[in-house]
């Protein structure tokens, strides 16, 4: 199955020039949301690591689902405002804005090995931030992972140092 074919593109929005990748359509279709699960799992499959992190909210929908299957644990970085422990925060700049991420301090540990897994890498500041959020923990970035890249947008280069995995790609 062409898991593209399943992703629906609304252009303009959240703001003019965007072309925005909405994976509602994928995830309404049992068969393409459960492919896109297996192909995201079998990329991992042979990686050492402990935790998958997903980065709100759409890393949720990806990272909760294959850390099951995985036998690994699952931890959320959020928006700010979401958790009510001790936190770590970061602030980073969007392809249309700006905003911040936070996780809970006692969520890794020094030496952890970790996936981080979004929906979508455009620039890569939400993923370099998310990167570097873990790292502050002591934690270690094994890869990224994400079912779409916007290839033109060059976030693999804000991520030069990581393995970068993603399934379906756009020019934007």
């Amino acid at each position: 199955m062409d898991l593209k074919s399943k992703i629906r593109v609304i252009e303009g929005y959240p703001v003019e020039g965007v072309s925005f990748k909405d994976i509602t359509t994928l995830l309404k279709d049992k068969k393409a949301y459960k492919q896109s699960l297996d192909m995201l799992e079998k990329k991992l499959k042979d990686l050492d690591f402990d935790y998958i992190i997903g980065i709100e909210s759409r890393g949720f929908i990806f990272g909760a689902p294959l850390a099951d299957r995985l036998d690994k644990g699952f931890v959320p970085i959020r928006k700010p405002g979401k958790l009510p422990g001790e936190i770590e925060k970061i602030s980073y700049e969007l392809e249309y804005g700006s905003n911040e991420l936070e996780m809970h301090k006692d969520a890794i540990s020094k030496g952890d090995r970790v996936i981080i897994i979004d929906d979508l890498i455009a620039t890569g500041g939400s993923a370099q931030a998310a990167a570097k959020l873990v790292e502050s923990l002591g934690a270690e970035v094994i890869a990224f992972e994400f079912l779409i890249e916007l290839e033109d947008l060059n976030g693999r280069e804000a991520l030069e140092d990581y393995e970068v995995i993603s399934l379906v790609t756009y020019d934007h």
